[in-house]
């Protein structure tokens, strides 16, 4: 059964940003499913995070997602564009993470339609692939990770040979929340947002 796998809380957000790295992500829809495979995310840490939404305990409508119990979607928009985000922990523990790249692996012909872009520039952001998947902030927002239109196969996954890290991208003027390596992704993905060089994602997997 394709549930949230970390429902007892034993892994902190730092881990949980990591080992869903390789995991599939895909998204329904009347044109058809589409997805692709994580290779990026970023960890936000709570009221302590000086980059979090719920930094000081902050606490607004359309920030209610991070006060639920984790498993579920968070999605805001950041200059048009919408940041797809998995809240990680428990009610009084607001933290999640943000999917910032996907390696397309399932309806490229439906994303490439909606980017209007191919290869690297098809997922290879927060807003690309949102985008590219169809992501629709009123059905998505607060939906299951598992068992949802949109979701996270859990079962799916492939594992990277190696896994980089590195600060958070976008976020100056912390203090020291903007040097933490908090930023995970997938050593020579060609797909992360930052990627320089890289060519064939074959090689960055072990399976």
């Amino acid at each position: 059964m394709n549930v949230w796998p970390y429902q007892d809380k034993s892994f902190t957000t730092e881990e949980i940003a990591q080992k869903l790295l390789g995991c599939l992500l895909v998204r329904e829809s009347p044109e058809g499913l589409c997805g692709g495979y994580i290779v990026e995310t970023e960890a936000y840490l709570g009221v302590k995070d000086q980059a979090a939404h719920v930094y000081g305990g902050r606490r607004t409508p359309r920030l209610e997602a991070f006060y639920r119990e984790g498993g579920i979607f968070y999605i805001y928009t950041l200059h048009t564009h919408l940041c797809l985000n998995v809240i990680t922990q428990s009610e009084t523990q607001p933290e999640g993470i943000l999917i910032r790249a996907l390696e397309p692996a399932i309806g490229l012909d439906i994303m490439a339609q909606r980017r209007h872009k191919t290869g690297k520039l098809l997922t290879n952001g927060p807003g690309k692939l949102t985008q590219a998947l169809g992501v629709d902030k009123a059905q998505d927002y607060g939906s299951s990770v598992g068992e949802s239109p949109l979701r996270i196969d859990f079962l799916k996954r492939k594992v990277p040979k190696l896994v980089g890290k590195a600060p958070r991208i976008g976020i100056p003027n912390k203090g020291e929340w903007t040097s933490k390596n908090l930023r995970y992704f997938v050593e020579g993905n060609p797909y992360v947002s930052d990627a320089k060089g890289a060519k064939d994602s074959s090689r960055d997997w072990i399976i």
